[in-house]
């Protein structure tokens, strides 16, 4: 998606000019538009992050406006431009390693305060007429030809290439829109950046930053309405959207996690829900073309599109056998580190090294007299406790 919207801006460069005036207007008060979207969305659906990424991007655009291109003195614009290359990407940068913690609390106003601190440090730069601090930020880091290509200085290249691939890593390690969102608006801030001699370029690119950011947290939103947290795999509700259209002919299994509870009680929640977690990835590659969710607590379901009981139950044995021969190391920060939440387990059991957990499933298909996906799921539950109750670690239809 921010690759899109990117090349989408890069071709849009070229015709903002060519605009009809009737809309004139969105050359003036288009990005003001986007950006004010954006903080809208952000805080519509609580994501602190992007409101402070947003709202650093409008700080930008506006002292772009005001500063640099409205015909200030050289040493003001030189000042206030390389502010930006600084502190834009760094900010964006920084709120990607961040945790959300909301808008309206004690976060939101540490992070206000640091873009305040900003702000008011380029205040001092352009009225003191700091020339040294000007000097030091255009200093070259190398002696390349970089300079004569790029008006961004060189210390600004190397916080814009930093920032996006803490971005990216950021994206990488939690698969989350909205990091990928922030690594995209670095690269399109970039771009502005480097443009910033060419009309349009950087209101174009700031107003796509924003507009990268705004549908991540869409994206975002999307993802938590219909996808699991714990352990990635779509969630009730996708399921329920997916059955409503699933067609006459499947197949639908339930499956539990054996004596979950014990465990839970035994270990401690944080190996439970590495428990969840590891059956979660052995379900999301189940043959025979099944599609795993998670239902709810311990309980998964699987869902086998034209496929009857017959042609899943061997899918289902081989994923029953393959989650039971599965171990999971325990790591010794995964004990209870209280004596009142854990009484008993760090002792007599110190010596366990890894756990290994057997599944329940049951399983029916759609026929006559299940015509519904809830008969089907009820009859499905229905085995499901039969298999429990034959002694567990086994399949029922």
């Amino acid at each position: 998606m921010p690759a899109a919207v990117l090349v989408a801006a890069s071709v849009l460069v070229s015709y903002v000019n060519a605009l009809p005036s009737s809309l004139a207007g969105l050359k003036v008060y288009g990005t003001y538009i986007v950006l004010a979207l954006g903080l809208l969305v952000s805080l519509v659906f609580r994501r602190g992050r992007v409101l402070f990424a947003v709202l650093t991007l409008t700080v930008a655009y506006v002292s772009f406006r005001f500063f640099l291109q409205s015909g200030q003195d050289k040493f003001v614009a030189y000042a206030v431009f390389s502010v930006l290359c600084l502190f834009v990407p760094f900010n964006l940068g920084a709120l990607s390693l961040l945790k959300e913690r909301g808008t309206f609390n004690r976060h939101g106003l540490q992070r206000l305060v640091v873009i305040v601190v900003q702000i008011a440090f380029a205040a001092w730069v352009v009225l003191s007429r700091n020339v040294t601090t000007v000097e030091w930020a255009y200093h070259p880091l190398v002696e390349t030809g970089l300079s004569a290509t790029s008006p961004v200085p060189q210390l600004g290249i190397a916080v814009i290439a930093l920032c996006f691939v803490t971005s990216l890593w950021a994206w990488l390690v939690t698969r989350s829109a909205i990091d990928l969102g922030m690594a995209g608006a670095v690269a399109a801030f970039g771009i502005a950046a480097h443009g910033i001699t060419t009309p349009n370029m950087f209101a174009v690119f700031v107003t796509a930053a924003a507009l990268i950011l705004m549908i991540a947290v869409l994206q975002d939103t999307f993802r938590m309405a219909f996808r699991d947290e714990l352990t990635g795999l779509p969630s009730r509700r996708t399921l329920n959207e997916r059955l409503a259209g699933v067609g006459r002919s499947y197949t639908v299994a339930m499956l539990d996690v054996d004596r979950f509870k014990g465990l839970n009680d035994h270990y401690g929640h944080d190996v439970g829900d590495q428990v969840l977690k590891m059956v979660a990835a052995q379900l999301a590659q189940v043959g025979g073309g099944g599609n795993a969710y998670r239902y709810g607590g311990e309980e998964f379901t699987l869902l086998f599109p034209g496929k009857s009981v017959d042609e899943a139950l061997p899918h289902l044995e081989a994923l029953r056998e393959d989650i039971a021969s599965r171990k999971l190391a325990l790591r010794k920060s995964d004990r209870p580190a209280r004596a009142d939440s854990g009484k008993g387990r760090r002792g007599a059991h110190a010596t366990d090294s890894a756990v290994s957990v057997t599944v329940s499933i049951g399983v029916a298909e759609r026929n006559e007299r299940l015509a519904t996906p809830d008969g089907v799921i009820q009859a499905a539950d229905k085995a499901l406790y039969r298999a429990k109750s034959k002694g567990r670690n086994q399949v029922s239809r």
